[in-house]
Parts: structure tokens; sequence; C-alpha cells
């Protein structure tokens, strides 16, 4: 493992194709569909007058711009213009991208309402309050397009920032495809971290054949509190998060709450690997196989869990496979039994049938597979199918009058 300090990045540019471009005046609009090639030029930051380090130079066809941009994390990103010209600035607009996983890279446009002059001097704030946030780390690059009276135009050469959290000073180190960054506590610390990273990605290998297809990075808050506040309006029960299009995994851990950090990262871990495994623009995997595979890859059932499966057996009160499809309830019970079926079904898969089915179902759902067919090609049965074989399991697991669990 290496360990280094986190700093700002300056990558250089690159060029663009089949875009996809969001529309909006000050806030995200229609889009359309274009097609846009920039011809782009390697640019590295230069100190403004301010002796801002971020700001950069651009001039072509009589028209100069300086620009740059400032993260607040997590609630804003600020960007800012200075533009001149012999004749008078008539329109201007700041463009940017999110790097994440997509099938089409989408393109942000945001008109920019200002008084035309030969001299302007023009700002937006990107509101994560409105949009939703933006995990730390994320790469985030924009460029301006500048147009004269004259019809001068110039588009200036893109520019990249990290969107970094740097309230903290953050250590990081790394281990194959994995990075942990961390600020309070010492390298040990870290290091056991990484090693629960490690041992959680092995079982999720072992049982269902999914593994790291890119980078992922693991960025540990010391406190649920402080981890709440790097996040836009979070759960006050959130502990830990997976932007599982960013690659990245967010907990909040301490040495004080270490074992159940340990649990979290497996069950985030296993998100994250398992969208990588099945990302496509078609369909997504069911929620009950989603939630079953990161609880499995905690390990055992816990025993509230066990008590609400043995409950739902007593009562026959299950939910059905189909219905556990979408997203779970959010009341309680409903939820907790939800979860508690989700393990059970993803347990009866793997032990019932192996690791090899496992990975092969998780290959089918890569191509855009719907429910029902891709248990039909790789299992022989449907949701109704899986959910009879499934119950008739279960209720030889835990017979009705053998509980062994209460309920807290």
């Amino acid at each position: 493992m290496n360990i280094m300090p986190v700093k700002n990045v300056y990558p250089c540019f690159l060029a663009k194709s089949n875009t996809l471009h969001y529309t909006h005046s000050m806030q995200l609009r229609n889009f359309s569909l274009s097609i846009l090639f920039t011809l782009t030029l390697c640019l590295f930051p230069q100190a403004d007058e301010e002796g801002n380090s971020n700001a950069y130079n651009y001039s072509a066809d009589g028209i100069t711009c300086t620009y740059s941009a400032e993260v607040e994390f997590p609630l804003n990103l600020h960007f800012e213009l200075s533009a001149e010209s012999d004749a008078d600035i008539n329109d201007i607009r700041l463009h940017y991208t999110v790097e994440q996983d997509s099938f089409a890279e989408v393109v942000s446009e945001v008109f920019i309402e200002f008084l035309p002059g030969t001299a302007v001097d023009v700002q937006w704030t990107w509101d994560m309050r409105r949009t939703g946030g933006l995990p730390p780390g994320t790469v985030v690059e924009y460029w301006w397009t500048v147009e004269d009276t004259d019809g001068d135009d110039i588009t200036t050469a893109p520019a990249m920032l990290q969107y970094n959290d740097d309230r903290y000073l953050w250590q990081s180190i790394t281990e194959d495809k994995v990075t942990v960054y961390w600020y309070q506590g010492a390298r040990s610390f870290a290091e056991e971290i990484m090693s629960a990273a490690q041992l959680a990605l092995s079982r999720l290998a072992e049982d269902t054949g999914a593994y790291p297809r890119k980078e992922v990075s693991l960025y540990i808050y010391a406190s649920s509190q402080e981890l709440l506040g790097a996040m836009i309006f979070p759960q006050e029960w959130t502990g830990g998060a997976a932007y599982t299009r960013h690659g990245v995994i967010v907990i909040g851990i301490n040495p004080g709450n270490l074992a159940w950090g340990k649990g979290a990262i497996a069950h985030e871990l296993a998100h994250l690997i398992v969208h990588q495994m099945v990302f496509n623009p078609y369909n997504q995997i069911p929620t009950w196989l989603s939630e079953g595979l990161a609880m499995y890859n905690e390990g055992e059932m816990g025993a509230t869990f066990i008590a609400y499966l043995e409950k739902g057996i007593r009562d026959d009160n299950l939910i059905s496979v189909r219905s556990l499809a979408s997203p779970f309830s959010a009341y309680a019970d409903r939820s907790y039994l939800s979860y508690a079926q989700s393990y059970s079904l993803v347990e009866f898969l793997i032990d019932g049938y192996g690791q090899a089915k496992m990975l092969e179902l998780l290959n089918t759902f890569s191509r855009g597979s719907s429910y029902d067919g891709a248990l039909e090609t790789v299992y022989g049965f449907d949701m109704e199918g899986l959910d009879s074989l499934w119950r008739t399991e279960i209720k030889q697991k835990y017979p009705v009058g053998t509980a062994t669990t209460s309920l807290p």
C-alpha cells in the first residue's frame, strides 16, 4: 500500500463527441441530443490579480477571457468569468460535465444573464440543494462560450476541477483498485479499514464472482455527524452511502464503532461492485437482489432480521418476490421483513445453485434482461417460480412454532 497526502490535480483536457446536452437558465430545463467536437488545448492554472491559483486565461478572435471555479463543499460550486472584446459581448454560456458512469456524455449548459458591454464580469453558482449533491473527489469539467455583437465567438479551453471536501486534511492509502481516504486516526486505523474492504471484496468474489471493474474510493468520516455534514439533505439515520455511478463510498467510522463500520463497508462495497457488474442502459436489477447481495456480503443474517422473517412465516405475511423487486416499504415492519427476505432469497440461490449461477445471473442482467427473463435463462424459473421454491424451503428451515429469536 502506498500512502500520500491528497492534493488538487490539474489534468489536461480531451475532445468530446456524441454529447447529450442539458440546457438551463439558472435551472436545468429540456435537453437535445447533438454532436459536438471541440478542439481542446492543454491548459494550466495561472494566478489572477487576486492571486487565485485556479484562474485560467484564454484569448481568441479578439476576445479575452479569465475564468475560475471555487468549491464550497458540499453546498455550492461557484463559476466566474471576466471577458473583454472591442465589440459589446452579448452572449455568455457556461458548459459543464460530471465524470460518472453513463452511456451518453451529459453536458449542462447555463445561459448567463448580464448587461452587454465590452468588458463584463459574470458568475453562476451551482446550488447542490437544487440538484442533489456530489460525492467528494468528483471531477467536473467546464468551459465557456462567449460571443460579441460583431459575430466573433470563442469556446474556451476546458478546465477540470475536483469537488473535494477541503474542510479536512485527508490522507490516503491504496491497494489494488481500492483507495481509502481518512483524516482522523493513525495509519493503522486506515489499514484496518483497507483490510476489511479487501476481505469484503474477496468474500463477494467467492460467493458471486463479482469483482471491481473500476477504481473504488472510500471516504471515512470521523463520525456520523461529520458524514451528515458532507451530504445534501441526508436522513438522520444515515451511516454510509454508495454513490455507485461515481465509484465512491462515504461512511462515518471511528475506532469506537469499527466493528459496525466493517459491516457497513462490506454492504456498500457490494452495492458498488454489483453496479459495476450489471450497469447497462436498459434495466436495473431487482431491489431484493441488490439489497440481498449487500446484506449477504456482511456475513450471517442478524437476529433482528431473523425474528422478522420468522414472524412473517408464522403470520403467513411474507412479501412476494415480485413485490420485492420494487423499492421497499417505508414502514419499519415491512422494511425489516423486506431486507430479511432479500437476504434469504440470495442465500437460497447461492447455497442451492452455486457461485457460477449467480455470476451468470449478474452477467445476464448486464445485457439488459428483464427480471423474469434473467431468472428463466439462468435458473429455469421466473419470479413466481422462485417465490414458490423459496417459500417451501424457508418454511422447512423456520417451522412455525419454533421461533429462535424475538423482536426488539
